[in-house]
């Protein structure tokens, strides 16, 4: 938390500037604007189209510097623990299936999660040679970025549509902070950030309460099915380099043969809609401080790629931290 008198200041005389409103920015927003600071928030998209189109499961995805993203994901892990008990939040703690076609140990992140134990031959489907259960955060993303939008606006923060070509078109600010996702490519200018394409295909729910991910590395073609209530999402695709949002009707149907093969209840599913995005990737997230050429502090909050839920909380606090500093 920033000094009392600091957030003074910052709350009656200045604002923070948050650049983009998907899951980073709106969390960001929330973070800053329930500690008492004067924040508006500038996007072109209200919500971000990328975080609206996620699965989302929580896990680290990825993504590195690894001793930072240990942090900034169990922080988030600790936060979707308490939002779970608000049906509201659209945060469900699922319990489900981790799998692989290969003798591979769990991913680190996931054996110390609720319920974790090695699987039973017989819960695996055909193919794989392992797999692991747990009880994880599961995220209905529509719902939960509405609800994120309630928290920016309870908290005070203004919140404005409006496309920046530049950093400097935010107007005056005590700082700014970016969260703009593939945007931060042209607009910082950033050219280590590259898209990852995914899709999804979202279907009516045939009954299903169990997530299923299977463990694909550094494939393009993911396995995840994340059951929502009323309709389950299919996944996916991690197509590095394309950032081309129109349907690809070839990788649904390969996304639902792929889950129908695991979960036989899909195959008569009737698909409610195509989601896609694109996952704002770098080789290290980027969360640090910068200056304009004027001197304006910049934060800079981007390139989660896939796992840009699972840092979000961590990665806000991160934010608030080093704006204290300044």
């Amino acid at each position: 938390m920033p000094p009392a008198a600091y957030r003074r200041r910052m709350a009656t005389e200045e604002r923070i500037v948050v650049i983009g409103a998907g899951v980073s920015g709106l969390t960001t927003a929330v973070v800053l604007a329930e500690s008492g600071l004067l924040v508006h928030v500038i996007a072109d998209e209200l919500p971000g189209h990328t975080s609206l189109a996620a699965g989302a499961m929580w896990g680290p995805y990825l993504v590195e510097p690894r001793d930072k993203v240990a942090q900034w994901s169990q922080r988030s892990l600790e936060v979707f623990g308490e939002l779970a008990s608000d049906s509201a939040t659209g945060v469900r703690l699922t319990s489900g299936i981790e799998a692989s076609r290969h003798a591979d140990a769990p991913p680190e992140w996931a054996t110390a999660l609720p319920g974790f134990r090695p699987c039973e031959t017989a819960e695996l489907p055909p193919g794989f040679t392992s797999g692991y259960r747990f009880t994880i955060p599961l995220i209905d993303m529509p719902v939960y970025l509405d609800y994120l939008q309630r928290r920016v606006a309870d908290a005070g923060a203004r919140v404005e549509q409006r496309r920046l070509r530049s950093l400097p078109e935010a107007g005056p600010a005590a700082a700014i902070v970016i969260c703009t996702g593939m945007g931060a490519h042209n607009l910082v200018p950033d050219p280590d950030l590259r898209p990852i394409l995914g899709q999804h295909v979202v279907v009516a729910n045939p009954g299903l309460t169990d997530f299923f991910s299977e463990d694909t590395g550094l494939s393009s073609d993911l396995l995840c099915i994340y059951p929502h209530g009323d309709t389950v999402v299919l996944g996916g695709t991690a197509i590095d380099g394309f950032g081309d949002l129109d349907p690809d009707d070839a990788a649904a149907d390969a996304i639902l043969a792929r889950c129908t093969l695991i979960e036989p209840r899909l195959a008569d599913a009737q698909i409610v809609e195509h989601r896609i995005g694109v996952r704002p990737t770098r080789d290290i997230v980027r969360v640090e401080s910068d200056r304009l050429l004027d001197g304006t502090p910049v934060v800079h909050n981007y390139g989660h790629g896939g796992a840009g839920v699972t840092l979000s909380w961590g990665c806000a606090e991160n934010v608030l931290t080093l704006l204290s500093e300044r």
